[in-house]
């Protein structure tokens, strides 16, 4: 089908949960933006040293994602990683004494004023210990500092838990990383329900750009999989997307710097390079995602126009 996109699943195997797919991935992460690299960036710098942090984001964001790239970079990665609820591993596992490897604990900003005093203790307990035998990740999606600040949770311990903090921007902040992610998603559920190939169809891309994704990736994911089961012959039309109406982001958004010249041409070029960048630079698959050949897609990005007797086109190209 030639206005559709292609995405190739990653390999045939026995059927698995996106959650054991993410755990077989450990190391993985998704994401062009500028912000998430600059996340990425912090997080190996910090992962090798680490002893005590957290990662603050909205739910649904990748923070358990981003916990386990961490993992994987730190000093404990030969050991397990162990992800734990704060309220249930306190009132179990938080003996200081035996605390070991790398404990993941989700959701702290729900501790009670008890379960916050008793991790305190563990944080302090932590700090008189060599370094290198355990690590203590947490999870918040709200600011622990600005808990703090509202007396939600005891200063202290949102001082020592945030002394390094990884702050995961929602999707709707960083909406270059939708198609990259779009098309990570379709390779694992292809995957897991043993499908063949499917195709993102013309105009689907565009509906998935234009949502503001208030439930971030898991959101995304979901709609995914619905579309997936939905499509006819093996392509995800944009009406198989379950997306809810609601506020349209603008695309593509043509900068003040680029005010002096609005001619058609320009605006198209700037269309294209838009498309090209979401998928990070495959011109084969922008071109598909345009609707247009190859050799008019090099045109266009050789700035020799698309509209017949353009006065900027040395050459007549043709949509086609």
């Amino acid at each position: 089908m030639q206005n559709a996109v292609q995405y190739q699943p990653a390999s045939q195997g026995s059927a698995l949960t996106l959650v054991e797919m993410e755990q077989q991935r450990a190391g993985e992460v998704v994401g062009v933006s500028a912000a998430w690299r600059k996340l990425l960036m912090q997080a190996e710098m910090a992962a090798p040293h680490l002893q005590v942090g957290t990662i603050e984001g909205e739910h649904g964001s990748g923070k358990q994602t981003l916990a386990r790239y961490i993992f994987g970079r730190s000093q404990l990665a030969d050991s397990a990683f162990r992800r734990r609820d704060a309220r249930e591993w306190l009132a179990t596992d938080a003996n200081p004494a035996t605390l070991a490897g790398f404990t993941y604990l989700d959701r702290v900003d729900l501790l009670a004023p008890p379960g916050q005093g008793l991790l305190l203790g563990v944080l302090k307990a932590l700090q008189d210990r060599p370094p290198g035998r355990a690590i203590v990740l947490t999870s918040s999606e709200t600011s622990l500092r600005q808990m703090a600040g509202q007396g939600l949770i005891l200063p202290d311990l949102a001082f020592r838990l945030t002394a390094i903090r990884f702050a995961i921007p929602p999707l709707r902040q960083r909406r270059e990383d939708v198609a990259p992610l779009a098309q990570a998603l379709l390779e694992r559920l292809c995957e897991r329900y043993q499908q063949r190939p499917v195709l993102l169809g013309p105009g689907a891309l565009a509906r998935l750009l234009q949502h503001g994704w208030p439930g971030n990736v898991r959101e995304l994911a979901s709609v995914l999989e619905t579309a997936l089961l939905e499509a006819v012959n093996g392509v995800i039309r944009a009406t198989d997307l379950a997306i809810p109406d609601g506020p349209v982001i603008s695309q593509a958004p043509i900068l003040s710097s680029q005010l002096d010249n609005l001619s058609l041409d320009a605006v198209i070029r700037h269309h294209v390079q838009y498309v090209l960048d979401l998928n990070r630079g495959n011109k084969l698959r922008a071109a598909q995602q345009l609707c247009i050949s190859r050799s008019t897609l090099y045109r266009i990005l050789a700035n020799e126009g698309v509209l017949p007797g353009s006065k900027e086109s040395s050459t007549t190209a043709q949509l086609e």
